[in-house]
């Protein structure tokens, strides 16, 4: 593992080993036990989009393991004013030991890998959101002991969340079921990807079906970064699509619900289901700060 730019890059065996890291910073953190695995190294981070989750817990872990987070935003940089991504990674490459980047397209995640010689972290990108996902499957498996022969079910957007949580979930032997539109249906590459795994998963328009025997339902805004200007034509396509009481009385009775936040309350969830599980979503937001830290160790370390 030299990148983390999307789960399709990893096995089964590298999540469970970062999983398995994840747990232990966590548990030596927890118990005031120091971990300075990446003293005298130094991560930079470019934010091509808003952040609050991603920003702080990147900044937190690298303190935490005894790094230096370099903050670079995009409209600073000259990446932002048209130099070429191979440039920026290159010159990067001498200077910083690690790159995480939140942007917009995958590709310019995948320039920075190729053309640079340093460790490259997907914070965010429209095609994956790979750390939140590591998270997500830390969480669920704190709560359920494990996750080999869960059923993980995703309500909405089929958008990056969606394509993450597919990959992850199928890749750790869960059964995934997606319910949402024909037109916002997952990225084709997912869907190719996730037909490799036969009746393990679902795609429907069908949300009582797909939450029907759930040990997790998940579920993201309608709207993400990037597509506000379609968020009224969303809210009416989704208006049927909402995570509520009615939704969980199809999933087992212990199911847990996860949102990667920020929450529209009242749209993709409403409030009391959000309320009744808030500390599952919130101890899942909590797990980025883990689960990032098991990422740059097994890559900057």
């Amino acid at each position: 593992m030299k990148h983390l730019l999307k789960l399709l890059d990893l096995s089964g065996e590298e999540i469970t080993e970062l999983l398995n890291q994840a747990d232990q910073l966590k548990y030596e953190l927890k118990h005031g036990i120091a971990h300075p695995h990446l003293k005298g190294k130094t991560l930079g981070m470019i934010f091509q989009k808003a952040s609050t989750r991603t920003r702080v817990s990147f900044e937190t872990g690298m303190v935490q393991l005894g790094g230096y987070p370099l903050v670079l935003n995009a409209s600073e940089l000259q990446i932002g004013r048209g130099e070429p991504v191979q440039d920026t990674a290159r010159v990067l490459s001498r200077y910083i030991d690690g790159i995480m980047i939140r942007t917009y397209g995958q590709d310019e995640v995948e320039a920075l890998a190729e053309y640079g010689s340093i460790p490259v972290i997907n914070g965010l990108t429209d095609f994956e959101h790979p750390c939140q996902v590591l998270a997500d499957l830390m969480t669920i498996r704190e709560y359920k002991g494990n996750l080999e022969g869960l059923k993980m079910c995703y309500i909405g957007d089929g958008n990056n969340m969606a394509n993450s949580l597919i990959v992850g979930g199928l890749k750790m032997g869960m059964t995934v079921a997606v319910a949402t539109l024909p037109e916002y249906k997952p990225d084709p590459a997912i869907l190719t990807f996730a037909a490799g795994y036969g009746d393990a998963f679902t795609l429907t328009g069908d949300i009582a079906a797909a939450a029907a025997g759930a040990d997790v339902v998940l579920t993201d805004v309608w709207a993400s970064m990037g597509q506000e200007g379609e968020a009224e034509k969303r809210k009416a396509a989704f208006a049927g699509y909402q995570v509520n009481a009615v939704l969980m009385a199809n999933a087992k009775p212990d199911a847990m619900v996860l949102h990667c936040l920020p929450a529209h309350r009242g749209e993709e969830i409403d409030a009391e289901t959000f309320e009744a599980h808030a500390a599952e979503i919130f101890d899942e937001a909590e797990n980025r700060l883990h689960a990032q830290k098991a990422v740059m160790v097994a890559l900057m370390k």
